[in-house]
C-alpha cells in the first residue's frame, strides 16, 4: 500500500504516469523562468499550459513571483522572455515580413481547426496528440506578445493588441472548430489579401457546408489569377470534385487533365491522385478504355504507390459500383491493374475467394 494516499488527481502516486509528466514540466518551467531551458523543450511546456491546469496554476504562481521580485530577476520579466523563446528574430523581420508570419498563423491555426471539425479522426492521425492546436495557438501567441514587447505593436497597419485577444479568450468563446477555423482564416486574409492557401481552404470549407456556388466562384478566381502552380493545382483539384459532384463530368476531367499536362502529377507528390480521379470519371463516363488506360498509366509511374492507390480504390464504392455495372469492365480491370484489387494484407481477391465486386 502507498503510505501517501492517492494524489490530487484520485489515484495513487505509484501508478499514477500523469504525476510524473506533471512534475517533468513543472521542472522545465522552472528551468524556463531561469532562462535555462532550449527552444524544443520550452515549446514543449508552454504548449503542456494548455491541457493541465495543476501545471498551469503551478506556471501562474511563478509568474506571479517573478513579478512580485522583478528587481531579482531579468529586467524583461518572464513574459517577455517566453514572447522572445516563441517568436525569436523579430527584429530581424521588416514590416511586411511581420504581417506575413502573422497572416501564417492565422492560417496554420485555421486550418487545423477546419481539417479537426470536419474530419474528428484528423486530429488522432495526422496530429498524433489533440495538443497540437493548442501548441499551433501558444507559439502564435507567444509571437504576437513578442511583436508587442518589442514596441511594434502599431507595424503593419494591424492591431496586434487585438490580434492577441483573438488567439486567446476570443478564439474560446466560439465553440465550434469549424466557425474558429473560418474566423482565423478570414484573419489571415485580413492580415494578407494574397494569401491564396487559406483562401483555398476558405472555399473547401464553403464546399462543405454546402455552399457550393460560392465554392467554386473562389476556386476559379484562384486558379485563373494563381502565380503558384501548387495552389492552382489545389484549386483545380476542388474544384474537380464539385464539378462532379454536380455530374458536370466533362469539366471535372479538364481540372485534372490541367494537373497532368502540366507535369504537376509526376514532380509533386500531392497530386499523383489527379491520373486515378481521370480513371474514375472515365468510368462514371463509360469510356472504358480511357478508364483502363488512366489506371495502368497511374500504377506504371507511382509503382511506389500501388498500396495507397489500391487503398483508394477500394474506399471508392460509388466507381466500384459504376465499373460492375458496365459488362466486362471488371474483369478487363482486373487483368489490366491486378494491383488495384490487392488487399491490405497482400493478397488478391481470388486467393481468398472474394469476388470483385464493390
Amino acid at each position: 500500500m502507498n503510505p501517501h494516499g492517492p494524489n490530487q488527481h484520485g489515484t495513487e502516486w505509484w501508478v499514477d504516469d500523469l504525476a510524473e509528466v506533471c512534475a517533468q514540466f513543472q521542472l522545465d518551467l522552472s528551468c524556463l523562468v531561469d532562462g535555462e531551458l532550449d527552444e524544443v523543450a520550452g515549446a514543449r511546456a508552454i504548449a503542456h499550459l494548455e491541457d493541465c491546469s495543476v501545471c498551469r496554476t503551478f506556471f501562474d504562481d511563478v509568474r506571479d513571483q517573478v513579478r512580485a521580485h522583478r528587481e531579482l530577476a531579468q529586467p524583461e520579466g518572464l513574459l517577455a522572455r517566453t514572447s522572445a523563446l516563441l517568436g525569436g528574430g523579430l527584429a530581424e523581420l521588416e514590416a511586411g515580413g511581420l504581417v506575413r508570419r502573422l497572416a501564417t498563423v492565422f492560417y496554420q491555426l485555421g486550418k487545423a481547426y477546419v481539417l479537426a471539425g470536419a474530419d474528428p479522426g484528423f486530429r488522432v492521425r495526422v496530429f498524433e496528440k489533440a495538443a497540437q492546436v493548442a501548441s499551433l495557438r501558444t507559439r502564435g501567441r507567444g509571437f504576437v506578445d513578442g511583436v508587442l514587447a518589442s514596441g511594434r505593436g502599431d507595424v503593419g497597419g494591424i492591431d496586434w493588441s487585438e490580434a492577441r485577444h483573438l488567439l486567446n479568450g476570443r478564439l474560446e468563446r466560439i465553440e465550434s472548430p469549424l466557425e474558429k477555423g473560418r474566423r482565423l482564416l478570414e484573419e489571415a486574409l485580413a492580415s494578407d489579401p494574397g494569401h491564396e492557401e487559406a483562401r483555398i481552404y476558405l472555399a473547401w470549407l464553403d464546399a462543405h457546408e454546402g455552399k457550393r456556388i460560392r465554392a467554386a466562384r473562389a476556386l476559379r478566381q484562384i486558379f485563373r489569377s494563381s502565380i503558384d502552380e501548387a495552389n492552382r493545382a489545389h484549386a483545380a483539384v476542388q474544384l474537380g470534385k464539385l464539378l462532379a459532384e454536380e455530374g458536370e463530368l466533362k469539366k471535372a476531367l479538364a481540372c485534372n487533365r490541367w494537373i497532368v499536362a502540366a507535369g504537376l502529377a509526376d514532380q509533386d507528390a500531392r497530386f499523383f491522385f489527379a491520373r486515378f480521379n481521370l480513371g474514375l470519371y472515365y468510368a462514371d463516363l463509360r469510356r472504358p478504355e480511357r478508364c483502363l488506360a488512366a489506371f495502368r498509366e497511374l500504377l506504371d509511374r507511382h509503382p511506389e504507390r500501388a498500396g495507397e492507390v489500391a487503398e483508394l480504390f477500394r474506399r471508392s464504392p460509388r466507381t466500384r459500383a459504376q465499373i460492375d455495372r458496365q459488362p466486362g469492365l471488371a474483369e478487363a480491370l482486373l487483368r489490366t491493374c491486378p494491383e488495384l484489387f490487392v488487399h491490405p494484407t497482400g493478397s488478391s481477391p481470388e486467393s481468398t475467394g472474394d469476388e470483385v465486386k464493390s
